[in-house]
């Protein structure tokens, strides 16, 4: 009762202040402090995303299937990936620097090289989102395997168990947490990435529709999309929250 509680008035706390943060914006807009082609109030910014809702959905449908697309590729890529590494010694030394390597790498910087490469059409964003969110994938998932228990891990060997019963049992189901949470990060990183690409190339998509508005200097439109990417963002991370409850009952009850 008392978490539930604090729950709610965290949410509360919440509201406050992006009602206060909205109710500033308006008032440096109306009384012109900052002026209003540079910054929009909310209201202009409300009427330009309902205005623009049909061509948004539209973008946002390419975006999404660009994402998810990515997403799942980068999910069954860092999945194998980790099992291999898990599994054997060597492949772990040899790989996981340059898996560390590439996230050193700006994804700005790969973003024009994919369109060179590959063209304006799905293949190079998809590639930049599967570079993305390979990364969190196989090392939250690595990190998940190599700190199983030990004694569950002995426990079960004495009993006679195989390497594909320990790791169905222990070390699948101990690395839930951890993928969850690289899931969760990947989900967001997703569309960020898929933005990206088609800010450098592109016929369609959130991004494409970014840069028009940006050289027509709509600058309402702008704070449309840039609070529609935030909204979706929010919202995977939720989804992936709901997938967490589910397929891991066992924590929920923990914190009950």
């Amino acid at each position: 009762m008392k978490g539930k509680l604090q729950n709610i008035t965290s949410r509360i706390s919440t509201f406050i202040a992006i009602a206060v943060l909205l109710a500033v914006w308006q008032i440096c807009s109306t009384l012109g402090i900052v002026p209003s082609y540079m910054l929009p109030s909310p209201i202009r910014v409300v009427q330009a995303f309902i205005k623009e809702f049909p061509l948004l959905m539209q973008h946002l449908g390419v975006t999404l299937t660009e994402a998810f697309l990515g997403l799942g590729c980068g999910i069954t890529f860092g999945f194998l990936m980790a099992v291999l590494m898990d599994r054997f010694e060597f492949l772990y030394k040899a790989f996981y620097p340059i898996v560390v390597l590439t996230q050193t790498i700006p994804t700005v910087a790969i973003a024009p090289l994919l369109v060179l490469w590959f063209g304006y059409e799905m293949m190079p964003k998809v590639i930049l989102i599967v570079i993305v969110t390979f990364f969190p994938i196989t090392v939250g998932l690595l990190n998940g395997f190599r700190s199983a228990d030990k004694d569950a891990i002995n426990l079960l060997r004495a009993m006679g168990a195989g390497k594909f019963q320990i790791f169905r049992y222990i070390k699948l189901p101990g690395a839930m947490s951890q993928f969850f949470a690289s899931l969760r990060i990947s989900a967001a990183y997703s569309v960020v990435g898929a933005v990206i690409s088609e800010w450098l190339g592109g016929f369609a998509g959130l991004g494409v529709y970014m840069t028009r508005v940006k050289q027509a200097f709509a600058f309402d439109k702008m704070f449309a999309v840039i609070f529609l990417i935030s909204f979706i963002r929010l919202l995977l991370m939720k989804l992936v929250d709901f997938l967490q409850i589910k397929c891991m009952p066992w924590e929920n009850k923990k914190h009950e």
